[in-house]
Order: structure tokens, then sequence, then C-alpha cells
């Protein structure tokens, strides 16, 4: 899984498909964004900063309100990504 995850655009799609779920599960997000943080933080970076990484995810999800999503954001740019927001699709009337 992690192997996947080294390439961008499949660790985008990952987190994009846990936070697209009907039932959403917080515990899954986190273990999603940790294994994201995992194959990018090994990509670029030493094992020392992957553990910064991890460590400030776990900061990130461990805020409240509003901060997290700003916290979030700018974490996944700190990997390379960047959170989005988009219209939903929706069913015809």
């Amino acid at each position: 899984m992690v192997e996947s995850l080294r390439d961008p655009e499949e660790a985008a799609a990952y987190i994009e498909a846990i936070l697209e779920e009907n039932d959403p599960e917080p515990e899954l997000l986190g273990k999603a964004l940790g294994n994201v943080a995992e194959a990018l933080g090994k990509a670029g970076t030493s094992s020392e900063a992957s553990n910064v990484h991890q460590k400030q995810l776990e900061q990130v999800l461990s805020l409240a309100g509003s901060q997290t999503v700003y916290g979030l954001a700018n974490w996944l740019n700190e990997l390379g990504l960047k959170l989005t927001v988009a219209v939903a699709e929706r069913e015809p009337e």
C-alpha cells in the first residue's frame, strides 16, 4: 500500500476516497493520512523528517474546530498535496 502512495496522484486519490465515504470513520482517515505521510515522507525526506510529519499529523488531528481544517491544509501542503473544495455532483431532480 505505502509503495503505491509514493505517487502523489495515488496519495491524493486515496485521501479523496476516504473523505467521500458515505459512512465516515474518523479513525480510518487518521490511518490513511499516516500512510500518506509515511509514503511521501520517504520519497523526499529523511526518516527524521518523516517522523516530524507523523507528529505534526497527530497535532493537527487533535485540534478543534476550524483550526483542524487549516492545520490539515498546511500539513498536506508540506507533503506536496493540496486541500481543495469542489462542487458536489447532484442527481437530477
